[in-house]
């Protein structure tokens, strides 16, 4: 004979169906942030992230990537919200309808370390352009990011101001390493090669060997981080409320003040886009 189901049993289904949501509803409450590896590879994200989740309550779930390779995760709809460092290649992507807004976050800029012997004079150069020509013309092993990202976008600029921009083959001194700032600037260490990389990353490299810091300063150097969320209407299904939530206190005087304070080295590595209060 089947038993019917008493008043208790019924309110123990209930209750464990009101859990079972509960926790869905939890376990969505998260964000896909396709960010620059030089923001993950310093050690920023492991910096803010704790302070954003226990204001907001939301999980950060980063994908560390160059620039180029995040804002395909944009176009594509893999990601809620873009942490990247090329200009131009985010104003397209605004352009074309893929993020909702460019909202500036902070800068550092890039550098070019080298062997510290300096083969190629980079120390007495008077521009980063100068520098790149002073390498070329000494043929001196460089290493570049060649992915897309905005570190190489920005080292082809500079090659181009310079007028020297070198082809990359097996028997180059030019060489690719279409990977990340880490990888390369381990390959540039093997090689006691010169390369360009954002100070962030370089202050926060551990196993430099004969690489030293040869050029700094040149205002052609900035390196600025904009916040992208993707826009809903390409991507139907982004979590924008989630996305905003985290670029707006990203911009707070909470967020702020947490980019400020994040160093290395005793260093700041990043420079908050205003002065937090």
């Amino acid at each position: 004979m089947k038993r019917m189901p008493t008043a208790r049993s019924w309110m123990l289904a209930t209750v464990a169906l009101l859990c079972m949501s509960a926790r869905s509803v939890a376990d969505d409450n998260f964000i896909v942030v396709a960010s620059t590896t030089s923001t993950q590879n310093s050690g920023l994200f492991d910096h803010l992230l704790p302070k954003f989740r226990a204001a907001s309550g939301i999980e950060v779930r980063v994908v560390a990537l160059g620039s180029g390779a995040a804002l395909a995760y944009g176009r594509r709809c893999d990601a809620d919200v873009l942490i990247v460092h090329a200009p131009a290649a985010e104003r397209e992507f605004i352009d074309r309808g893929y993020g909702v807004e460019r909202v500036p976050l902070m800068h550092n800029d890039f550098v070019i370390v080298g062997p510290d012997d300096d083969p190629a004079g980079v120390r007495d150069s008077g521009s980063a352009a100068q520098a790149l020509a002073a390498i070329a013309l000494q043929r001196s092993p460089f290493v570049s990011r060649g992915d897309r990202s905005g570190t190489h976008v920005k080292e082809l600029e500079l090659w181009d101001t310079a007028d020297r921009r070198p082809a990359s083959d097996a028997q180059s001194w030019y060489r690719e390493a279409g990977a990340g700032m880490g990888q390369a600037l381990n390959m540039a260490r093997a090689m006691d090669a010169y390369i360009l990389v954002d100070r962030g990353t370089w202050l926060s490299f551990g196993s430099r060997g004969q690489l030293e810091l040869l050029f700094e300063g040149d205002p052609q150097l900035l390196n600025p981080y904009s916040a992208i969320a993707v826009d809903p209407e390409h991507c139907p299904g982004v979590r924008h409320a989630q996305a905003r939530t985290f670029i707006e206190w990203l911009v707070s005087d909470a967020g702020q003040r947490a980019i400020a304070n994040f160093r290395a080295a005793d260093q700041a590595l990043f420079v908050p886009r205003h002065e937090p209060r």
